[in-house]
């Protein structure tokens, strides 16, 4: 049986860590960042982890 391929796009937009862990990065970063507020845009620094059916989903699109 061959080898699955990685999927592209789910590459770029997670990081898997040495543990297993699935990290992600915040939603709403990108513009619009005048009509937020500094404690709302605190918020969605540094990464989130992704759990349970979705970590296991994205691993299988990784190959991991």
């Amino acid at each position: 049986m061959p080898k699955l391929k990685t999927h592209s796009g789910t590459k770029d937009r997670v990081k898997l860590t040495k543990t297993g862990k699935v990290l992600r990065r915040h939603s709403a970063r990108n513009h619009f960042l005048q009509k937020k507020s500094a404690s709302r845009k605190r918020t969605f620094a540094g990464s989130e982890e992704i759990t349970g059916k979705n970590r296991k989903n994205i691993k299988l699109k990784l190959g991991a």
